[in-house]
């Protein structure tokens, strides 16, 4: 960083304006929303509906269920986050928190759809062929999981099929076990979500400039060399290296090669199941919380890259063999896709509201540790 300040600056700016206008505006509403869902019970009641699927399907508690799927609304690190809070609750074991981590971690859609279709291949039709790749691959790595310590797993409950009223039941009484009142759960919910996603950022504008610093000092260039005892493309050297540290980079690096459009495809697949070190590092320090061990998550990942390179090869076959790649869905108009909205809102909306949560999170931090002051120095007084 010392030798390279200027391109070190430039890296740290790029990470800081990705993690400024998309990434803390966009996430920050479904954080919140699962705080508060986590916090009135809701989760918990869901999950009791969910248990007749998420056990045969997963082998986890039904409250993986909502996980599962705000984890791929929302993209990661949200699927380690949640599971954390049920881990910390006991809500569900060690073994099957590893299990929901493998796989409830997944790119969310803007990403996919707008980011990768979109802004890197210039494709709209490409954006559901990545997004089954890669939720199909994630659906597969949860199967296999099923059976990760199956007979170790001691502590796994029976599962118990809930009615409707016996749902409604359990998300009372975990309302009631709270005992947080409304305010502050809400000032809980938002000082949460916003200390989560600046451990984010702080990941992101790491790495970005370790990526960099890479390019710059030839590091790169070594690890390509190792590359080219493969059968790899040698195009495709630095930006599978450049993924594997940043998927974002990689990826983006990956669609300006020329390759064929389908190795483009197999290997952006395979860094989006992969996570890049990046998004592991950022659910390594939030698994570092609870007792869940990092190491199923990592083999997951592995299966979870070559599984969804795989099924990209099976569905690009049938994509290039129908009029699927020559007739978009309306949504998906090459002009006007339906994710320009949602990144044009972010570009210019994302920075103010970045700003106000911070300090509105900063507000009430303040206003809690005064209030914690001032019970203390109160004298108590007998009724």
């Amino acid at each position: 960083m010392i030798l390279y300040p200027k391109a070190s600056l430039s890296a740290s700016l790029r990470g800081l304006d990705l993690w400024w206008e998309v990434v803390f505006p966009s996430l920050l509403p479904f954080f919140i929303t699962a705080e508060l869902l986590i916090g009135f019970g809701v989760v918990h009641g869901l999950g009791a509906l969910s248990e007749r699927f998420m056990r045969p399907l997963f082998n986890v508690p039904g409250s993986g269920g909502f996980i599962w799927v705000m984890g791929m609304a929302s993209g990661y690190p949200s699927g380690a986050k949640w599971t954390a809070d049920l881990r910390k609750k006991g809500q569900v074991t060690r073994v099957e928190a590893e299990r929901l981590v493998a796989f409830t971690n997944a790119s969310s859609p803007l990403f996919i759809f707008g980011a990768i279709a979109v802004g890197f291949f210039h494709d709209p039709s490409l954006g559901l062929l990545i997004a089954l790749s890669h939720y199909g691959g994630n659906v597969l790595v949860g199967f296999i999981m099923k059976f990760y310590k199956r007979n170790e797993d001691s502590e796994s409950r029976e599962a118990h099929y809930s009615t409707l009223g016996e749902a409604f039941s359990k998300m009372h009484q975990s309302r009631i076990d709270d005992g947080r009142t409304i305010g502050k759960l809400m000032g809980d919910a938002v000082t949460r979500s916003v200390d989560t996603l600046l451990m984010v950022g702080g990941f992101i504008m790491l790495f970005s400039v370790l990526t960099e610093l890479f390019k710059q000092t030839g590091i790169m260039t070594i690890l390509s060399a190792f590359l080219s005892l493969s059968a790899l493309p040698e195009s495709f050297h630095t930006p599978l290296i450049a993924g594997m540290l940043e998927l974002t980079t990689g990826i983006g690096a990956i669609t300006q090669t020329g390759e064929p459009l389908i190795a483009q495809l197999v290997l952006v697949s395979f860094i989006l199941g992969f996570h890049g070190f990046s998004i592991q590092a950022q659910i390594a320090s939030i698994l570092a919380e609870t007792d869940i061990r990092f190491k199923p998550y990592a083999m997951a990942r592995i299966a979870h890259g070559c599984l969804a390179a795989v099924l990209m090869i099976i569905l690009y076959y049938f994509y290039s063999h129908s009029s699927w790649q020559t007739k978009s869905l309306a949504i998906w108009n090459p002009k006007e896709n339906f994710t320009t909205p949602i990144m044009e809102f972010f570009h210019h909306y994302g920075p103010p509201i970045t700003l106000l949560m911070i300090m509105f999170m900063i507000l009430v931090k303040w206003q809690s540790h005064s209030g914690q002051i001032h019970h203390k120095n109160t004298p108590y007084q007998k009724s």
